[in-house]
């Protein structure tokens, strides 16, 4: 018999014992561990008051670097560093590029806002010039991606690791990697659908890319944990810099500002070490049962293949097999299912409605699976589903 986990998130599922969540790809529900780490960190800030910080750098902060570094096979855990949101992270990125021109972009169509928006931003204003080019057709993507860039003459290349409007995971991130011609290229793979959920192995590259995630998906951690792998010898004096960048800080001419060796050269300033706490406790879980991304991995996909099954049992129910955009047989696929459909935004209130929760992005309509989902959990969807979509 299949191990159920739902014991360790019961604190989510009892709140709303109701709910079908299929929308764990964006807010994952928080294994009970959790809710321990919160109020331990409470408590540390009253015993420790203001020595908490010791504490936290000295104890919390190498934690998370080194559980992160563990599941990426990093060979130093000191290239990690942690702020609140990806975005305070990719500004500081951002703040190495040239000035004097627009900056040089080549990225994808299907980049999360974070980073789409900002570039976009910034091209109203001349300061960059970004090639997208487009995800689709899926099965030629790394070709043409690979393509544009090794015709170079590029200051950042941007992509995702699993593209969160389709969930198509990119099959050779480092060959993409290695198509960049120019050594000074900054290159950032935006991992957030990936860490966690899908066997990532940085050693190859970590001399040469960024990395970003969090813990508010398949990390399990809620937001406030992310993270950034930073290469040694880019980005070595980030404009936008926090005065925690200062702590341990190399030396630097006479007048001008120093920065920290390894990761902390991108650290900012104060923030709630709540998340770092809690990520800690969730990875401590996690390595206690055994439970590693591509036992993750293996888990949701059986998963998923159990919905589409009963999704297909159901002919009443209008998601079919061909409006997902990444087919349930590829194996390029994230942790999440995407179906196209011009009803997305309608199904998904729908479902709403009748406490299954999912989410749409335009015209695609996702759903998402975590440990806490057992196989006959999609069966109870589907019927659900059955009664509020049919056709």
């Amino acid at each position: 018999m299949e191990i159920s986990y739902k014991p360790h998130f019961r604190r989510f599922i009892e709140a709303a014992p109701d709910r079908i969540h299929l929308a764990a790809h964006s807010h994952h529900y928080w294994p009970d561990v959790s809710f321990e780490a919160q109020q331990r960190c409470w408590l540390d800030a009253a015993r420790l008051a203001d020595a908490k910080w010791e504490m936290i750098f000295d104890e919390m902060w190498p934690k998370a670097q080194s559980h992160v570094a563990r599941i990426l096979n990093l060979s130093d855990p000191g290239t990690v560093v942690f702020a609140p949101n990806t975005h305070e992270l990719l500004l500081r990125i951002l703040s190495c590029l040239p000035v004097g021109r627009p900056a040089r972009v080549l990225t994808t169509d299907s980049e999360f806002h974070s980073f789409s928006r900002q570039i976009a931003r910034l091209e109203e204003e001349g300061l960059a010039a970004a090639e997208r080019v487009s995800t689709r057709p899926f099965d030629s993507f790394a070709d043409r991606f690979g393509e544009a860039a090794r015709r170079g003459g590029h200051d950042l290349v941007f992509l995702s690791q699993v593209f969160f409007n389709s969930g198509y995971a990119v099959p050779d991130l480092a060959g993409l990697i290695a198509a960049v011609p120019d050594p000074d290229t900054l290159i950032v793979i935006d991992g957030y659908h990936g860490f966690m959920s899908l066997p990532t192995d940085l050693r190859p590259v970590e001399n040469r890319v960024f990395y970003v995630a969090g813990g508010y998906k398949y990390a399990m951690s809620g937001e406030g944990a992310c993270f950034l792998h930073v290469p040694p010898g880019y980005g070595d004096r980030p404009r936008n810099t926090g005065w925690y960048a200062a702590f341990g800080a190399l030396s630097a001419p006479q007048g001008s500002v120093a920065y920290a060796p390894g990761g902390a050269r991108f650290m900012g300033s104060t923030f709630d070490p709540t998340a770092l706490y809690r990520f800690n406790a969730v990875m401590d879980w996690l390595q206690a049962l055994g439970l590693d991304p591509a036992a993750i991995r293996a888990r949701t996909r059986s998963l998923q293949e159990r919905f589409m099954a009963e999704l297909a049992a159901r002919p009443r129910i209008p998601l079919k097999a061909e409006q997902l955009l990444v087919p349930i047989d590829c194996p390029h696929r994230g942790q999440f299912l995407t179906f196209e459909t011009a009803e997305a935004e309608a199904f998904r209130e729908r479902l709403m409605a009748a406490d299954i929760v999912t989410d749409n992005r335009a015209d695609r309509l996702r759903f998402g699976f975590a440990l806490y989902h057992d196989p006959e959990d999609m069966a109870v969807a589907a019927d659900r589903m059955a009664r509020i979509l049919a056709a």
